[in-house]
Order: structure tokens, then sequence, then C-alpha cells
């Protein structure tokens, strides 16, 4: 008997650590999205929510790839559609929100436009700017990860 109730209790703690998991340790994970012409300059969106000048990027939701998320995201914030497969280039730790976010930067430079326009409730400003010139306000991790790019600065963990 008691050997049938270790058995169960297992198989049931078992079932159950995935659910407590989430509750007590969940990750969130967003994908940015760095999207550079062949005329040395970078896309950049202001949101409605946040300030300053960031790549596109966002959640990615439950049953979603990187990669799908990677491609929603850019298009509903910029209109762009990615051609090719984009460069992963690195994965950050963003304590900002929680000691569990993370945040995948991709690099893209095929890319095409298309007819559709952001939200403005969401996004109020999309530009491509030259890298030697960013606008004023653009974040800092924004800074950073074009530096670890295109200045081949040693890449940090966090965000």
């Amino acid at each position: 008997m008691k050997r049938f109730f270790v058995a169960t209790l297992r198989a049931t703690v078992s079932r159950a650590m995935p659910y407590v998991a989430r509750l007590t340790r969940p990750l969130t994970m967003g994908v940015r999205a760095m999207v550079l012409d062949g005329e040395g300059h970078v896309c950049l969106i202001r949101h409605s929510y946040v300030a300053g000048w960031h790549m596109p990027g966002g959640a990615i939701e439950p049953g979603e790839t990187a990669s799908e998320a990677l491609a929603r995201e850019l298009w509903e914030e910029t209109g762009l559609a990615i051609q090719g497969t984009p460069e992963l280039f690195g994965l950050y730790l963003n304590r900002r929100w929680s000691a569990r976010d993370h945040v995948a930067v991709y690099i893209i430079r095929a890319f095409e436009r298309t007819n559709h326009r952001p939200d403005p409730r969401e996004i109020i400003d999309v530009g491509f700017f030259p890298l030697d010139a960013l606008p004023e306000g653009t974040t800092g991790p924004t800074r950073r990860r074009l530096a670890e790019v295109l200045e081949r600065h040693e890449p940090t963990p966090h965000w």
C-alpha cells in the first residue's frame, strides 16, 4: 500500500511541477529587430506608452516561435516584412521588468516595405535614421546593441 501511495504521489507531483514552476518562476521572452538598410540607417520606433526610440519588437505570445513573433511585431510596428532569415545576435536578461525577462535580438538586413501602417494608439513614430546621427532619446539598450553589432563592442548579458 505504501509503494502505491508513494508512486501515485510522485506521478501527481511530476505532472504538477510545470504548473507550479509557471506560477513561482515565470519566464518571459521578447524579441527586438535591428533592421539595417544598405545605406547605413537603422529602423527605430517610438511607443505611445514608453519614452524613447527603440528597436521594433515585443513579447513572444504563447504557442509562437521567436521567429514568428519577430515577423509579427516588425510588421505590426513598422509595416516591414522580413525577407530571408534574420540573424540571431544575442539573448539578454532584462532586469527592468523582472529577474526572468529575456530579450532576443535579431539582425535584419533584407526586408520589404508594405502598405501596412502601425496602430497610432501604440506606435507614434517610425523612421530610418543614420547610424551616426540617432535621434535624441534613443534608449541606452538600443545604443548598446548597435555598438555591439556595428562597432564590435563586447556584448553584455544584460539589456
